[in-house]
């Protein structure tokens, strides 16, 4: 009897049943020693039957329940696969259940003396249910694959955020480089601006004594020459007064020239560097200094739903069908008078109903009712830019100058944690107890509750990224400046752009079906665009007279919630529904 034996999914037959071009023969034919071409495929007896065999096969009571099937569509195993033992050429007809594999009585003896749960193999075969082994292989064939595909996606995207971060780490030493050069080069001026200004005041000085020692010696030529012109043919009285008078003035500039000698402005001067004490011990540590600093690669775990083998894990999508947004319409039901008297950076609709509005000139965080009510204006140092919220007493908040995340405790009104980061931060979203935070123009980071980072996601924005949502394995981000809606992958590549119907792209939110929301200040328009970035309908335009929208937030597990102008003069809530 052939055998057919699953063993963790490796099946094993007949070696003569093979992948060929050759026909098959009758396989009780061949016993007879006769060369006949089966025409029936038997799957219970693992042979195959000519005409004359099958009939005998059918009438058989032992085989005439058997399963056949055509020749013609009987596929054979495309692998020879031996029913004789490698190491003692004796058949197989034994199973370790302990090792999970066939044996010959001879393995038995030798390898497998000590094992308990020997059966006939033949048993084992007969309780053996191929269809479903295949299907469970096929399901972890699958899987693998999957799984090593991500790997090579990880990977690849690992790689070109390397890349990024070499020329980071590049630009980051360029402008600690350019910061010290720009010190000393402000140095240098400062110390050539001090000396030209003592050459300046020293140079005056000398010149002004030279022009002091001109006059007295155009003085004392004159004198000479008056003491020339005085002649005894005057009265002797007279000479003598002459003479005592050129003596008086003689005298007024001799004594300048001893004057001189106590004059700062006659001694030699030398203009002479007395250079900081500081400059050779900062020297000194520089000629001692090996690196500017060290290189360090982190190793960040996979998360642990990447880690798995089951197939079933990569296909967990949002809740619920995809909705058609051609069937959606937003019903304006309320609008709640809030007049904060200031422009708005972020708003959020709170998980007990309340709402958290960040006022954009002055930074505060404030707190109002259900029905808009000023309820608190919460005091934290530092100016705010966006919030999330982690739990029911718990808000993060992004302070962009600071560049810093501050976690506070709304019912003790207390900062509980700070989290520095390397660049300035904006725009702030809270989702599977982690993190997604807006770093300039470039960056938007995955960052655990600690602040170590899980992800680096690269994109290209004109404006800073102060809107976009991170759902599943994309982020979707609001460029105004581009007047553009974009979705990309977690390694920063592009899923698709959206342009149509905006002009000034600000605030997004998504529902459950993935689908994203986008309140554009342009045009004074709610726009939906599916989950695939290829539909999209204009819910709310300016012909309903509303002010600009500028935040969109829905309601906690609801499918209503409330738009923000960017004045933030009122709340105005909506209420989706479909058709």
């Amino acid at each position: 009897m052939e055998l057919i034996i699953a063993t963790n999914h490796i099946l094993f037959i007949d070696q003569e049943v093979m992948a060929s071009s050759k026909p098959i023969q009758c396989g009780p034919c061949q016993e007879g020693k006769v060369k006949n071409k089966a025409d029936i495929w038997c799957n219970n007896c693992d042979e195959g039957l000519c005409s004359t065999c099958s009939g005998h096969h059918k009438r058989s009571k032992l085989s005439r329940h058997h399963k056949t099937i055509d020749i013609k569509i009987h596929k054979p195993s495309i692998h020879a696969i031996k029913t004789v033992c490698d190491k003692h050429y004796q058949q197989l007809n034994l199973y370790c259940t302990g090792h999970l594999m066939p044996c010959c009585d001879e393995c038995i003896s030798i390898s497998h003396s000590k094992c308990t749960g020997i059966q006939s193999l033949a048993d084992v075969v007969e309780k053996t249910k191929i269809e479903k082994f295949k299907e469970s292989l096929d399901k972890d064939i699958r899987s693998t694959l999957d799984n090593l595909n991500k790997m090579v996606q990880n990977k690849s995207g690992n790689i070109k955020r390397e890349e990024q971060q070499y020329e980071s780490i590049k630009e980051t030493i360029a402008i600690f480089r350019e910061k010290i050069n720009n010190h000393l080069d402000h140095l240098e001026e400062k110390l050539c601006h001090e000396i030209d200004t003592i050459l300046n005041q020293e140079k005056s000085k000398m010149s002004n004594l030279t022009t002091e020692i001109e006059e007295k010696k155009g003085k004392l030529n004159r004198i000479k020459d008056q003491l020339n012109a005085v002649t005894t043919k005057s009265s002797k009285l007279h000479s003598f007064l002459e003479v005592h008078q050129i003596e008086q003035q003689v005298h007024q500039c001799q004594r300048f020239v001893e004057d001189l000698e106590d004059d700062d402005r006659a001694k030699e001067l030398e203009i002479k560097l007395k250079h900081n004490e500081d400059i050779d011990e900062i020297l000194c540590k520089l000629e001692s200094l090996e690196s500017l600093g060290e290189v360090i690669v982190d190793k960040i775990e996979i998360a642990e739903e990447n880690r798995g083998t089951s197939v079933r894990r990569g296909a967990q999508v949002e809740s619920g069908e995809q909705s058609n947004i051609n069937d959606m319409t937003m019903d304006i039901e309320t609008k709640i008078e809030i007049n904060i008297n200031d422009t708005i950076s972020d708003m959020i609709c709170m998980m007990d109903g309340r709402f958290i509005i960040i006022s954009q000139n002055t930074g505060k965080v404030i707190l109002l009712t259900p029905d808009g009510k000023l309820e608190k204006q919460f005091t934290i140092s530092g100016k705010a830019r966006s919030v999330t919220q982690i739990n029911q007493d718990t808000i993060a908040i992004t302070y962009y100058i600071e560049s810093a995340i501050k976690m506070f405790n709304m019912e003790k009104e207390t900062v509980t944690k700070v989290i520095k980061l390397d660049k300035i931060c904006w725009g702030l979203s809270f989702s599977n107890n982690s993190f997604a935070v807006g770093l300039d123009k470039n960056e938007i980071r995955i960052i655990d509750l600690e602040g170590n980072t899980l992800k680096s996601i690269p994109v290209q924005s004109e404006s800073i990224l102060d809107f976009f949502v991170h759902c599943n394995d994309r982020v979707i981000y609001s460029d105004y400046k581009d007047e553009a809606v974009y979705c990309v992958d977690e390694s920063g590549t592009q899923i698709w752009k959206y342009k149509q119907d905006i002009s000034f792209p600000a605030g997004l939110c998504t529902d459950s079906y993935g689908n994203i929301f986008v309140a554009d200040y342009g045009s004074r328009s709610i726009i939906v665009i599916s989950k695939d970035g290829k539909d999209s309908k204009v819910l709310v335009n300016k012909k309903d007279e509303r002010k600009k929208p500028w935040r969109i937030s829905f309601k906690y597990n609801e499918s209503s919630g409330f738009i923000c102008d960017y004045l933030c003069t009122n709340l105005t809530k909506f209420n989706l529904s479909c058709r």
